[in-house]
C-alpha cells in the first residue's frame, strides 16, 4: 500500500500543484469513512478535461475506467 502521508508532506514541501495535493485530502477523507479504495483511484466527479474542478468532487474508479477517455475515430477526445 501507499504511503499517501508521505507523498502529501514530499508534494507540500516541493510546492506541487494544490489539485494535487486536494486529492490526497480526498484520500484521507474517505480512509477516516473506512472505504476500501484498494485497487481503484480517486477520480474527479467531473474530469478537469472535460471543464471540472477540484470543488465538483471526486469518486472512485477502477483505474482502467479513469485513465481512458472516450475518443473519435480520428483520435481525440470526446
Amino acid at each position: 500500500m501507499r504511503d499517501y502521508k508521505q507523498e502529501y508532506r514530499t508534494q507540500v514541501a516541493r510546492g506541487e500543484h494544490p489539485s494535487r495535493m486536494e486529492r490526497q485530502r480526498a484520500r484521507r477523507a474517505l480512509d477516516a469513512k473506512g472505504v476500501d479504495r484498494q485497487g481503484r483511484d480517486v477520480a474527479h466527479t467531473v474530469a478537469l478535461s472535460k471543464g471540472g474542478s477540484n470543488k465538483d468532487g471526486y469518486k472512485l474508479q477502477t483505474p482502467s475506467k479513469n485513465r481512458s477517455f472516450p475518443r473519435r475515430k480520428d483520435g481525440s477526445m470526446k
